[in-house]
């Protein structure tokens, strides 16, 4: 979990400033805490390293036995984690709650969203819907939760949507110079491309896309989409499902079988799982 240490810091940071005043001034030197994690309300359990990564950077001394596994189901009551240690881990346990809570939470959702699945093709994949300066953990979460993820940002898959096609002239000729452009000096690159309607589907096929989105299509275009692009010779894109997807929409479009489904919610609409950290003096 070191590599996720700059991001530690700045939290640990933010929160402790010139210094926790009121555990100085209210705690006697030297005296000694054991501390339990519990989860107050039943969920997915995830970031359990990295809360103890804040304990070992912010609570320097401090010693944390993790008690359950990370990504494992937890009902209410559950130990997660237990601490002992200096004054300082009462300086650092908000920000270890934090990170746990909010992973939890992602994690707990996209497992939601993965349980109401109706065909084993299709997985949910989460988006680049995510907090600033903590999409790396919310993705590590989502994935914890059973979700699949999608690209990490602009680098490292090509996306192109409504506004790319219409400046790119938006004819399919022009479309598949630019897409080829693309392959050559970028080989290798997974390219996805959105479609809007069923008229796009059959325009955009030919390009040669990895991945065709089916965004924001009523479920009857949608059906037709998915067989007509199944229906193809020679190799077949991927299909995604996009835009505004709740619960019951996952599960309704999961059984025309796509490959993916996106969900902007898995963490943007994460509530964090609720859970306590209950302390007491040796």
């Amino acid at each position: 979990m070191e590599k996720f240490d700059p991001v530690i810091k700045v939290a640990l940071s933010e929160d402790i400033g010139e210094g926790d005043v009121t555990t100085r001034f209210f705690v006697p030197l030297g005296t000694k805490f054991y501390g339990e994690m519990r989860a107050k309300d039943s969920g997915v359990v995830c970031g359990l390293g990295i809360a103890k990564r804040v304990f070992e950077l912010g609570a320097a001394g401090s010693r944390v036995k993790i008690v359950v596994k990370e990504g494992a189901r937890v009902k209410k009551g559950a130990v997660l984690m237990r601490i002992e240690g200096p004054a300082a881990i009462l300086t650092a346990e908000r920000t270890a709650l934090n990170f746990l809570q909010h992973l939890s939470g992602v994690a707990t959702r996209a497992a939601l969203f993965s349980s109401v699945l109706k065909s084993p093709r299709t997985k949910i994949y989460d988006t680049r819907k995510t907090i600033p300066g903590l999409r790396m953990l919310e993705k590590y979460a989502a994935a914890c939760g059973g979700a699949k993820n999608h690209r990490l940002g602009l680098y490292d898959m090509a996306m192109i949507k409504d506004n790319h096609v219409a400046l790119a002239g938006g004819s399919p000729a022009k479309l598949a110079e630019r897409i080829a452009a693309m392959r050559r000096t970028k080989p290798g690159l997974k390219i996805e491309i959105e479609a809007q309607s069923l008229a796009q589907v059959k325009a955009f096929l030919p390009l040669g896309a990895d991945v065709v989105m089916l965004d924001n299509m009523d479920f009857a275009a949608m059906k037709k989409a998915i067989a007509l692009i199944r229906a193809q010779k020679g190799k077949k894109p991927e299909i995604e499902i996009s835009g505004g997807v709740d619960l019951a929409k996952a599960a309704r479009y999961s059984k025309l079988g796509p490959d993916r489904i996106s969900v902007g919610s898995v963490t943007s609409g994460a509530k964090p799982l609720d859970i306590s950290f209950e302390v007491r003096s040796k």
